[in-house]
């Protein structure tokens, strides 16, 4: 799971527990200028995940770390569905991150004023 906050004008991801180590991630920052938006997506988890290029992939138990699809890197760290969270970047390393939060109309939410402002 992870947990997002804005600090000035940086998107910031931290990803909690034992996730770091199948994510081998524990912190992503991201500046709001490279923000285009976020959705609730718990459909998500059904998509095509391309190929991994590190991290951690059980299907339907966890995909955490960054995957190809398409051309694109994508950020993963999701174990259940219905808590996902798609945020769509430009100019960053990756496309899009794919994470699970606690409360993801509230994180939708935050990003969307936060990019709006």
């Amino acid at each position: 799971m992870a947990t997002v906050r804005v600090d000035a004008d940086t998107l910031v991801v931290e990803i909690e527990g034992i996730d770091k180590l199948w994510a081998l991630k524990s912190r992503l920052e991201i500046p709001l200028a490279n923000v285009r938006g976020a959705t609730a997506d718990p459909g998500i988890a059904r998509e095509p995940k391309g190929i991994r290029t590190a991290g951690t992939y059980f299907p339907n138990y966890i995909t955490a770390g960054a995957f190809r699809v398409d051309g694109e890197k994508v950020f993963w760290d999701v174990r259940d569905a219905n808590k996902a969270v798609v945020i769509e970047l430009a100019d960053e390393r990756y496309a899009r991150l794919v994470i699970e939060v606690d409360d993801p109309r509230a994180t939708v939410a935050l990003v969307e004023h936060s990019v709006r402002r």
